[in-house]
């Protein structure tokens, strides 16, 4: 996340560590015409993957790389209307109790391998049970673990005790591969070698949803050769897609071409229709929209831009054919406060000066600039309206003199400087700092800027506790949407405010807030025994958190993308915040070079 999902913005502007929720468009998605394989796929970026590694990548363009040359066990597929309802991927289908692959008390998974699927070996190998386990144990290395663990860490059996056992094995990839291949991890075992078995504390009716999730992706046993998420990884990566990654050169550039072990038998969620997929990652914001408007040769799809926010009033005017608009099931984007920053007497640890700061941030001039109410429903506390256990409220109306009342009271009677993270090559990160400034400049604030390049906002800021206890930092803009859809309150409390447990970079909670109060609420609602319940208590977990005041809420937007003409069945997936590459195809005389 993007999840940090991501991961997960106005996703116009943003992208975000985790994923999405919805399945329908507001606008043609592109289905029409007979398939066409072949030809040269052109996307357009001006950022990177945070990591060439499926079980640490937690970043919606992460997502999107990984959709090209890794499985899941379950995934979303293309198809208009079910694009939030996980289908079998590498599993041969969904386990339920009826088929034998959820036990009577819920707390098993017995999960099939898919026969054919094939890891890019010499010579080809099938991915295996033993690759499924190997993925779940990479997840908390102690050199870069998945940002999401908080999602499950109590939910599977024993992995808190394989992880505390693994953060003293030491960072070397000799030690991190030892630790791996011989140490059990009672969650998950391989029965056979086409069998895995998920043994949980509780049951938990979305752990398929759950399973989506990159992080729980098959490792292949060569991964042990190199640390997680590191460099040389990423230029000896092993792929079970329908993609392999023939260069990758870090900021500048990817291109997938055919893995020659794929068949198309074993995969039924991507078609593969073309041949070669080139990313371009040097294109600004501006420049990718004019070349898929203008019918750029080498111009197809984005990848980590989207459409300008000041250009997407016209675009939606003029019902663009070309501009897809979707749900996302996010916050995105948000200010998250840095509560344990040393700056001005350490300030920003006092819930009563967040508060003002609450009341000094104009929502509506941020949802302006970042394309107005139309893809930017406004979001006033944590939940998004597609999530259960979001109840509309709204604490902090926006009341200048009341911030400044605040501030004094706080013993801030006469303002202070606060410095603001931002993507400089972002216009709607951009803009909403500007905006940011322009608002708390009214109560006697100053705000500096702090820029960052889009590939390094994550790895070298957020993610990185240190940077924000030394004061790089006051403020800052992050996404977040839900790691899996509906009853999926967990995947936004347990990563963004479930206190020390959730601190980068185990966790997403950048701003490293911690609450005695709402983590209580938050192990009660993830244990209650009925939805109804849990719901409930996430609603209180909602009201205690915006009480604290530890980030200020935006809008759970609509995603808009936008494809050049010649890109067909260009569908949207919520979970990387794109149309998906892996299903679309290019008109006949217009391949792509």
């Amino acid at each position: 996340m993007s999840r940090q999902k991501l991961t997960i913005a106005a996703i116009c502007a943003f992208t975000l560590a985790a994923a999405a929720c919805g399945g329908g468009t507001e606008t043609p998605s592109g289905t029409e015409g007979q398939a066409v394989t072949g030809g040269t796929l052109n996307m357009l970026g001006a950022g990177d993957v945070d990591y060439m590694d499926p079980n640490i990548s937690y970043y919606s363009i992460g997502y999107l790389g990984l959709r090209m040359w890794s499985r899941q066990l379950f995934t979303y597929p293309a198809e208009d209307g079910k694009t939030t309802a996980p289908v079998a991927d590498l599993a041969t289908e969904i386990p339920s109790t009826s088929n034998g692959g959820v036990s009577a008390d819920g707390k098993t998974y017995t999960i099939k391998i898919r026969s054919g699927a094939q890891w890019n070996t010499n010579p080809a190998r099938q991915v295996t049970a033993a690759d499924v386990v190997r993925g779940v144990k990479r997840t908390c290395n102690p050199v870069q673990p998945f940002g999401g663990i908080p999602d499950f860490a109590s939910l599977l059996e024993g992995y808190q005790a394989f992880c505390d056992g693994f953060a003293k094995a030491g960072k070397t990839a000799a030690a991190i591969g030892g630790y791996i291949e011989g140490t059990d991890l009672p969650a998950v075992k391989a029965q056979d070698d086409t069998t895995v078995v998920f043994t949980l504390t509780q049951p938990a009716t979305y752990f398929v949803d759950m399973l989506t999730l990159p992080a729980f992706s098959p490792a292949p046993k060569e991964f042990n050769s190199y640390i997680p998420a590191s460099a040389e990884l990423a230029q000896h990566t092993l792929s079970d897609g329908p993609y392999q990654i023939e260069s990758y050169a870090p900021t500048k550039s990817i291109v997938f071409t055919r893995n020659p072990a794929w068949q198309a038998s074993s995969d039924p969620v991507r078609k593969a229709y073309v041949d070669k997929i080139m990313i371009n990652e040097t294109v600004s914001q501006d420049s990718t929209q004019q070349q898929l408007q203008t019918g750029t040769p080498t111009a197809d799809m984005e990848f980590d831009n989207f459409p300008p926010p000041s250009q997407l009033p016209n675009l939606i005017n003029t019902k663009d054919p070309n501009l897809n608009l979707g749900p996302t099931a996010s916050t995105n984007p948000y200010v998250v406060f840095n509560t344990a920053s040393p700056n001005n007497n350490k300030a920003m640890a006092k819930p009563e000066f967040r508060q003002a700061l609450m009341y000094g941030i104009n929502r509506a001039n941020i949802i302006q600039v970042l394309g107005g109410t139309k893809v930017n429903r406004p979001l006033t506390h944590v939940l998004p309206q597609d999530i259960l256990g979001s109840k509309d409220s709204d604490l902090y109306p926006y009341d200048a003199t009341k911030a400044k009342d605040m501030l004094a009271a706080a013993g801030f009677p006469n303002g202070l400087t606060l410095k603001f993270l931002y993507r400089n090559a972002s216009e709607g990160s951009s803009k909403t700092f500007q905006t940011v400034q322009q608002d708390l400049s009214k109560i006697g604030i100053k705000v500096v800027g702090v820029p960052s390049p889009n590939a390094d906002f994550y790895t070298k800021y957020l993610q990185v506790p240190t940077v924000a206890q030394r004061g790089v930092w006051d403020l800052s803009l992050a996404g977040w949407g839900a790691d899996w859809y509906g009853n999926a309150a967990l995947s936004f409390f347990a990563p963004l405010f479930a206190g020390s447990r959730a601190f980068p970079p185990i966790g997403s909670n950048f701003g490293l807030y911690d609450s005695a109060a709402t983590n209580a609420l938050i192990l009660q609602a993830a244990t209650a025994k009925t939805t109804d319940e849990s719901t409930a208590l996430w609603a209180q977990a909602d009201e205690q958190v915006m009480k604290d005041a530890p980030f200020f809420p935006i809008t759970n937007p609509i995603q808009a993308n936008y494809r050049a003409t010649q890109v067909h069945n260009a569908i949207y997936i919520p979970a990387i915040q794109n149309f998906d590459p892996t299903n679309v195809w290019l008109s006949q005389d217009k391949q792509g070079g």
